[in-house]
């Protein structure tokens, strides 16, 4: 009996994550908080910032990248602060002194601790926070900017686009980061994100403050800050970041240090569960029900197990092991194939899942363990 109702919660709570909660999402498009007020002749101060360990490959044309949006020269700022490189980074970033680009180092403390370190110094009326890999479109800036026009905007963010997400592992990623760009827009025009892309966000400097040096998703604790003052954090379409694809086999360690990273914001910040947020089911059924994901997963193999023998036991046992065998078939298929369509998004929603298990872990080794700079195809 036990068994049986283990069951029926686990599918209960699979579906409406998976299913349930995407269309009733999409059945609140009738409903929306006040438009923003964008405004693109509001041009405040920027400071841009960006952490670097050993970033030589990207630095020098990153720079360029900032350098030449759309934006008015004097009023924007460039800081790299460099986390203990011992690669030719700070040498590049020198190289740009005349430029209005500042030099800040540290010894070997971590993304967080940077931005820290730039807190002191930035004093830009936003802050612009992008990492060193990603290339930004002429106008991304100047998007961003427009949206603190209206005052009740505290942060924003916009859209990382992949080049030629072609095949396999990237390409199963992309389709699940356009689900989540898809419910980002949703929340932005219902209220607030509950997150931004680290690579391309801004934010009121008199929102910022000091972030926990052990910080695995500064993405997440500094927006929220922002949201729980009030204000909202939007996602703009228009301000756009380029990346390269992943080198494949790396989405697992990449999606372990994310959701460790949501684990650290979950247990430090307890007023997301509470009335103070005022998009609480959202933030259940979107952002916490990925962390319960795999739980009902494995609750729903082990119940299996337990029940008493019939079809439906039957049916879901070889199910289980149809999507195992599926997903260890996936190295085997060539790509092209037309197997691949079906064993490579197989592979990639268990790897997602044991990624989250794995998540936990940030409870009981140090969060630094979980930062690996990402390998992208050249």
């Amino acid at each position: 009996m036990m068994a049986s109702l283990v069951f029926w919660a686990a599918v209960a709570l699979t579906v409406y994550i998976t299913v349930g909660y995407p269309l009733l999402l999409r059945l609140t498009a009738g409903q929306s908080g006040p438009a923003v007020k964008k405004d693109f002749s509001f041009q405040p101060t920027v400071s841009a910032i960006i952490a670097v360990y050993n970033g030589e490959a990207f630095l020098r044309a990153k720079l360029e990248s900032i350098l030449n949006l759309e934006y008015p020269g004097g009023k924007l700022d460039i800081w790299i602060v460099s986390d203990g490189s011992t690669d030719a980074t700070e040498k590049i970033a020198r190289e740009f002194a005349s430029r209005s680009v500042k030099l800040l180092r540290q010894n070997r403390s971590g993304k967080a601790a940077a931005l820290n370190l730039a807190l002191t110094q930035a004093q830009g009326e936003i802050l612009f926070l992008t990492d060193v890999r990603q290339q930004l479109h002429r106008d991304a800036l100047k998007h961003l900017t427009a949206n603190f026009a209206d005052p009740s905007v505290g942060a924003v963010t916009g859209e990382m686009k992949l080049h030629s997400p072609d095949a396999g592992e990237q390409a199963d990623m992309d389709l699940y980061w356009r689900y989540e760009l898809w419910a980002r827009a949703q929340h932005s025009r219902l209220d607030s994100l509950f997150n931004t892309t680290g690579c391309i966000y801004a934010i009121r400097r008199e929102l910022m403050a000091p972030i926990p040096p052990d910080t695995l998703t500064d993405d997440a604790v500094i927006p929220l800050r922002a949201f729980f003052r009030g204000y909202r954090v939007i996602f703009d379409l228009a301000a756009i970041a380029y990346d390269q694809p992943a080198v494949g086999g790396t989405e697992f360690r990449r999606r372990w240090r994310t959701l460790a990273g949501l684990w650290q914001v979950h247990a430090r910040l307890p007023v997301l569960f509470t009335a103070a947020n005022r998009m609480r089911w959202h933030f259940l059924s979107h952002k916490f029900s990925r962390l319960l994901l795999p739980w009902a997963l494995l609750a729903l193999a082990v119940s299996i197990v337990f029940m008493p023998d019939s079809w439906l036991r039957r049916t879901c046992f070889a199910g289980e092991l149809a999507v195992i065998l599926l997903a260890a078939l996936d190295a085997l298929v060539p790509q092209g194939w037309l197997a691949k369509r079906l064993t490579s998004p197989v592979r990639t929603f268990l790897v997602m899942n044991v990624a989250a298990l794995a998540a936990l872990s940030v409870f009981f080794i140090s969060p630094q363990v979980l930062w690996k700079p990402t390998r992208i195809r050249q």
